[in-house]
């Protein structure tokens, strides 16, 4: 990687170094991603007035999806690295591929907000959390959740019940804070990543029972 992992150090270089280099604040956060948190990261579209800025008329997801022909810039890309590459993509939103190094599990968010109180009180590892401007919240688990969640809600007794949980593994993407998601405002976290959830968040079946719990309940 380009930094090393577990120093408080690299994280103060990091910023430093995008401001010595004129990087936008986007640049800054996408260095930390890469070489921080082990992620890649792939430039996203943003909505624009009339629409998208991957300029397909009538775009059913604007600022929503990854700019068609946009190079990813992968996991332990070095400061230069992320500058270089950015620079050409100044304009882009900030998503992050899903499946390899987390899967999410997306729920509404006032019955996320709540579910992630209760694991705290609980006691229960958590990875990092966000909350989208269009009503949701993600958490970050290992990755494998996309493909077991049917099973995972069978053995837990939630596989018939009509929740508002869903998975996303490989082949989709998630808008990444402070990033704008289709012009509804910007993502946040909730809970932001550290060195130990970044690279090895929870497995899904430690807090499924919970957030399908809290979805059920909130469906009521």
């Amino acid at each position: 990687m380009g930094f090393t992992i577990g120093s408080s150090r690299s994280i103060r270089d990091i910023r430093a170094g995008s401001r010595r280099r004129g990087g936008t604040a986007e640049c800054t956060v996408v260095a930390e991603y890469t070489g921080l948190w082990g992620w890649a990261v792939t430039p996203g579209a943003r909505a624009v007035p009339g629409g998208c800025s991957c300029g397909e008329r009538g775009c059913p997801r604007p600022g929503a999806h990854p700019l068609p022909g946009a190079d990813e810039i992968p996991a332990g890309a070095t400061l230069d690295e992320v500058t270089g590459a950015w620079a050409r993509r100044a304009d882009a939103a900030l998503l992050l591929p899903v499946g390899r190094a987390f899967d999410v599990l997306d729920v509404a968010a006032p019955a996320g907000r709540r579910a992630l109180l209760r694991l705290e009180r609980m006691g229960l590892p958590l990875g990092p959390v966000t909350a989208t401007p269009d009503g949701r919240c993600q958490f970050f688990v290992a990755p494998g959740a996309a493909v077991d969640l049917p099973a995972l809600l069978y053995r837990m007794g939630w596989d018939d019940a009509d929740l508002d949980l869903h998975a996303l593994g490989p082949g989709d993407h998630i808008t990444a804070p402070p990033s704008d998601r289709g012009g509804l405002g910007p993502v946040i976290w909730l809970r932001p990543p550290a060195l130990d959830t970044a690279v090895a968040p929870p497995e899904a079946r430690l807090l499924l029972g919970t957030l399908a719990y809290i979805c059920h309940r909130s469906a009521m």
